[in-house]
């Protein structure tokens, strides 16, 4: 009575908080991407079509191409149109001799405003004249929307050296310039560089480096900047990556605090091939960037992770856990503003969730999902995935018989589910969610073949308790065990999360037990459903079990 006195104030301070939400504007939250696909023939062809940007209402794409077809030089930039954005770009454009050169010119940047092209001559063709020495920053300005391109002005000397600078990326307001280059005074042997002026109609400052948090002692190259200048997208060649270059995304508070330590943008934008020129729509729902093979645009949705506890729908209790860390900086709820947050949990975050209310969620960080729902046959079906388990022993399928639908019962003596690999424990943050009923004390709901029981309970008083544990050391780590007893004939939603620095276990939805660690022993190994990790006798599950899930994040069951 006491956890549902508080769930119901809880509510009453949700809605409360909605009623402001719903009475102010939208937030889009930015966590994981969707499958990247190709732009289509409009824009990409069969020549290199390299570093794009586009106009704020995304009606307008600019890009360079060295396509021979209308050509003013080797390399030219061109333009796409389109009447609305679910319509598909219209034809190539090339923006003709006044902005194009017989040199080449390249990575272009779009103004908010649309007034102010920029873009850079190509350090591996002959330079436009007027320039400082090596590739230099340009602009071109026109005096609205409708009115043609005016003839290209040089940066000057201040901004541009007698190396290369290239691939400009301008901020919203006009009045920061981000760009890379070789020149003296980086970190390694392109840096990302960045030159402000006070407003847009004064001269271009010196330009200072991004400095060693952002770049490497490799090559840093390709910056786009996010339209509320807090997020700052760019391809890097340093170690730790998927392939010869790949994007990162370096994030900061406030425009007055310091870039923060870039992350990799993950192998769905990132392959073995180089990914390059990102650009990120000013909605926040679609990245678009550069594949160097065969050097065409791609497009990836961007999709916000709202669903909290892993349940598969956005309802109140998400709502809840976001109301419970309200005013913290609590990583799982942080989901507004786009893109990656903003260091605190609060209103727009509020509205990234509440767009999403109720909601059927298909969670791309979802993994692996066993429903259990099946009536008959010896194949438990991953929703998720592609990891299917196979009955063995004699389970018996429970069609109505489970807390979500069907449900799986197991006889505690040799029936299990035999599953291929799903996830190594030693990777990053993932999740472990399922329900039970019965068990005694020493079995296993969930565990690694061979390596460890991830959801069991103690031998003793039949606790919920985790053996995964980190790398054997001189101090090993025992395994993390509640004071929860699950096995009192009872439902009971049950999770292991792992968030790369805490083993936490719940029970029903509640935080019963955690500790720090530095990381978990790794294993490639398959997952058995229904008994421990060498199928030991007195592992094998007494009972039902219904909806396993297994998330590549921390979530908060």
């Amino acid at each position: 009575m006491k956890w549902l006195n508080g769930y119901r104030i809880r509510l009453v301070l949700v809605g409360f908080v909605a009623a402001i939400v719903f009475g102010g504007g939208r937030a889009n939250a930015d966590f994981t991407f969707g499958t990247p696909t190709y732009l289509g023939p409009s824009v990409n062809s069969s020549s290199y079509d390299d570093g794009l940007t586009i106009s704020t209402d995304s009606l307008t794409l600019f890009f360079a191409s060295d396509r021979h077809a209308g050509r003013v030089g080797s390399w030219d930039i061109w333009q796409c149109t389109r009447e609305t954005t679910e319509d598909e770009w219209g034809p190539a454009e090339n923006l003709g001799s006044t902005v194009n050169s017989p040199q080449g010119e390249g990575y272009p940047s779009i103004s908010a405003d649309g007034l102010e092209l920029y873009f850079c001559s190509l350090y591996w063709v002959s330079q436009r004249p007027g320039g400082s020495g090596g590739a230099d920053l340009w602009v071109t300005r026109r005096a609205s929307v409708s009115d043609d391109w005016n003839t290209p002005e040089n940066l000057g000397a201040l901004v541009n050296s007698a190396s290369h600078e290239s691939e400009p990326s301008i901020s919203a307001d006009g009045r920061t310039l981000y760009f890379t280059s070789n020149r003296g005074g980086g970190s390694g042997g392109y840096d990302l560089w960045v030159t402000t002026r006070p407003t847009t109609s004064d001269p271009w400052g010196a330009p200072v480096s991004l400095g060693t948090v952002v770049n490497s002692t490799g090559n840093d190259m390709g910056p786009c900047i996010f339209a509320n200048d807090l997020a700052l997208f760019f391809r890097s060649n340093r170690p730790g990556g998927y392939g010869r270059a790949d994007m990162y995304i370096t994030t900061r508070a406030t425009t007055s605090d310091p870039w923060g330590e870039p992350v990799n943008l993950g192998p769905t934008i990132n392959s073995s091939e180089p990914e390059c020129t990102s650009y990120i729509s000013t909605d926040g729902q679609i990245l678009y960037f550069n594949v160097d093979e065969p050097y065409d645009f791609c497009q990836a949705p961007i999709i916000p992770i709202v669903d909290l506890n892993g349940d598969g729908i956005v309802d109140a209790e998400d709502m809840c856990i976001m109301v419970d860390h309200w005013g913290e900086n609590y990583s799982l709820c942080d989901i507004g503003p786009m893109p990656w947050g903003d260091g605190i949990v609060d209103v727009q975050d509020l509205i990234v969730l509440a767009e999403h209310l109720f909601e059927d969620v298909n969670d791309p960080t979802l993994i692996a999902h066993w429903p259990l729902d099946e009536a008959q046959g010896d194949i438990a079906y991953d929703n998720a995935g592609i990891c299917d388990g196979t009955l063995l022993g004699a389970p018996v399928w429970q069609p109505d018989g489970g807390i979500v639908d069907g449900a799986l019962q197991l006889d505690g003596i040799n029936d299990y589910i035999s599953i291929d690999p799903v996830l190594n424990p030693a990777d990053g943050a993932f999740s472990v969610v399922a329900w039970i009923m019965g068990g005694a004390p020493g079995q296993a709901i969930l565990s690694q073949a061979d390596g460890a029981n991830w959801l069991c309970t103690d031998s003793v008083g039949g606790n919920l308790m985790t053996g995964l544990v980190p790398p054997a050391g001189r101090s090993p780590s025992p395994p993390l065990v509640s004071e929860s007893m699950i096995t009192d004939g009872n439902w009971h939603r049950i999770g292991l999360v792992w968030d790369g620095s805490n083993r936490t276990l719940y029970v029903d939805e509640v935080a019963v037990v955690e500790d720090e660690q530095t990381n978990l022993e790794g294993s490639e190994n398959g997952l058995y459903i229904g008994t421990g990790k060498a199928m030991e006798a007195g592992t094998y599950w007494s009972g039902l079990i219904d909806d396993v899930r297994i998330y590549n994040r921390a979530v908060t069951p």
